[in-house]
């Protein structure tokens, strides 16, 4: 079924239900669902069940408010892709905190761990010799024990030490010597199951990424390096689980809000968006409405990862219509929504859903929470929008 003839049945989006508000809204906002936001995160909980802990990552909404709701619902720990993002949930007293990106500048390790409690606060992850010194000179500068993960590449080949080389066996032995580190255990990220397109080749990944790690966990427990834990991430591999055998932690992140890639790959329906843009038409022409809201706001992403199993940038749901126009083009602060049939009318307000979550959270420095009310009211900020640290 093409984009241009998803059914109201099939999409599963009735906005005189969902998101509610958005058409009252005079300028361009990210808006959130507040009620289905709450239910993602209730229902990740209920999916985990208690096998595995839950640590999710914050990279996808950046908020202290949204980090809050998930340690309420049950999250033990949090995952996080830069520093400051790190730095913000330690000083909010949501630890423990995965750094789960490899680090090379020793002040700014020193900087985290001084920001920490304890070793235990803050994990760190390397996959080369190089992160392995920088950690260490890190813990020296602070004067405290650095807690490190080792990452391991199961297929994204992004980062991660190679699990067919002799460089897991190293990298583990060198962290479990030092006296300034403690194995903290091995970590994976599928990221390539996002191009995977469908449920069931996402379960092959997730049961690839279960065999990989559970062959590292052998080969080190044999050679007599103890493993604390194993953990892993990503949203797909855990909606489409292999299982929880051998798992001690896992990693989700764009669950909270998902997106129109999940929903291309059958993970969800529209009916499990918790995240829009409120827009509105301001001009129209025979093959387009062009909305207020452009690359600066929903960003040029076709899917997570650099996947682009679509060609548009969103789907534009208005309130008399019962199919989405595509978003066929952006500019930085226009939207190009291909319509047919009846002519849109300038000043009409739209919805659009976006591709990936994740970069529109990021870009907005706020979200406009909508709780079912026609007048929304209150913003859910994005803490970490800017930053850096040391």
């Amino acid at each position: 079924m093409s984009e241009q003839t998803i059914s109201a049945a099939s999409a599963g989006l009735d906005l005189s239900r969902r998101f509610v508000g958005f058409d009252r809204l005079n300028d361009p906002r990210v808006v959130i669902d507040e009620a289905v936001l709450h239910r993602n995160i209730a229902d990740m909980v209920t999916l985990v069940g208690g096998r595995a802990a839950l640590h999710p990552h914050i990279k996808t909404h950046k908020s202290l408010e949204i980090a809050r709701l998930q340690r309420q619902a049950g999250a033990v720990g949090f995952t996080t892709a830069r520093p400051y993002e790190a730095a913000m949930l330690l000083r909010d007293g949501l630890f423990p905190v995965t750094l789960a990106y490899p680090l090379l500048n020793p002040q700014t390790i020193a900087g985290l761990l001084r920001e920490a409690e304890s070793a235990e606060d803050i994990r760190f992850v390397v996959d080369s010799r190089e992160t392995v010194e920088a950690l260490i000179e890190g813990s020296h500068e602070a004067g405290r024990k650095a807690s490190v993960f080792m990452k391991v590449d199961v297929g994204l080949h992004r980062c991660g030490v190679d699990p067919n080389t002799d460089a897991a066996m190293e990298i583990a032995g060198a962290i479990e010597k030092h006296p300034d580190l403690v194995f903290a255990g091995i970590l994976s990220h599928a990221g390539h199951a996002y191009g995977a397109g469908n449920p069931v080749a996402i379960t092959t990944i997730a049961e690839s990424e279960l065999a990989i790690m559970t062959a590292i966990r052998q080969r080190l427990e044999t050679a007599g390096i103890a493993l604390p834990r194993v953990s892993v991430g990503s949203t797909p591999t855990l909606v489409q689980n292999a299982g929880f055998e051998g798992i001690d932690e896992v990693r989700p992140g764009n669950y909270v809000f998902y997106d129109l890639t999940a929903v291309r790959l059958g993970l969800v329906d529209r009916n499990s968006l918790a995240l829009g843009v409120a827009t509105q038409i301001i001009a129209v022409n025979d093959r387009y409405a062009i909305a207020n809201v452009g690359s600066k706001t929903l960003s040029s992403d076709l899917g997570a990862h650099g996947t682009a199993a679509t060609k548009s940038f969103g789907e534009a749901w208005t309130l008399d219509r019962d199919i989405p126009m595509p978003v066929a083009k952006l500019s930085e602060e226009h939207a190009f929504l291909e319509w047919s049939g009846k002519r849109p009318a300038i000043g009409t307000p739209v919805l659009i859903l976006p591709n990936h979550s994740c970069p529109v959270a990021n870009l907005s420095g706020s979200m406009l929470a909508l709780n079912g009310e026609t007048t929304p009211t209150r913003e859910i900020r994005v803490e970490a929008f800017v930053g850096n640290f040391r």
